[in-house]
């Protein structure tokens, strides 16, 4: 008799113990129910982008859809493309975008990383890319880590003919009423692009 009353309560308990797990899922699941995609939900903030270590690979073939501020073609059919440039309170600007590879080949950002030799040490990145701020007549260039490894995305095996691939680059904030600058790499046209406050 005890031994029945026992198995019935475990089972009850057991019952209940599941019911709420569901019930709880079905809850995280939800997204708030207005209809709205949380867009800015997805986008880690920029100290902590993953692609600076140059693990991961940033090609894609569908980029995630974002307003272009400046678009640029050039060095054998490349695109370039840039979608967001942001005035962090730490006092640096992170610029993000795509590249669209239509070349003949594989692309590997060779002529991407820069001249200096320090700048060697990312392999095919976009380490080279500057900001010019032609109001206050200066350059800004990618800024680095304490082990000279640029904080911008590392073209890790390039990328693909026909493959599009997103990069982004942080730069120190040029003054806070410098609002238009020039994004420049490589041999690509500069492209004029308006900062924003995150």
């Amino acid at each position: 008799m005890d031994f029945r009353h026992t198995r019935k309560g475990r089972t009850a308990l057991c019952a209940v113990a599941i019911t709420a797990g569901l019930l709880l899922t079905v809850a995280g699941c939800g997204g708030g129910g207005d209809g709205e995609s949380d867009k800015g939900a997805s986008s880690p903030s920029a100290p902590t982008k993953s692609s600076s270590s140059g693990g991961g690979k940033a090609e894609t073939q569908t980029p995630e859809t974002d307003a272009v501020l400046a678009e640029v073609k050039g060095e054998n059919g490349l695109t370039l493309t840039v979608t967001s440039a942001k005035r962090d309170q730490g006092g640096f600007v992170t610029v993000e975008g795509t590249v669209t590879n239509n070349t003949d080949n594989t692309w590997i950002a060779a002529n991407w990383r820069g001249d200096e030799r320090e700048l060697s040490k990312n392999g095919a990145s976009i380490a080279g890319a500057n900001l010019i701020d032609q109001k206050g007549k200066k350059k800004y260039f990618i800024l680095r880590d304490t082990s000279g490894r640029c904080l911008c995305t590392q073209f890790t095996g390039g990328v693909r003919q026909g493959a599009t691939a997103q990069w982004f680059a942080q730069f120190p904030a040029p003054p806070a009423d410098t609002t238009a600058v020039d994004f420049q790499v490589g041999s690509m046209p500069p492209a004029s692009i308006e900062i924003s406050e995150s």
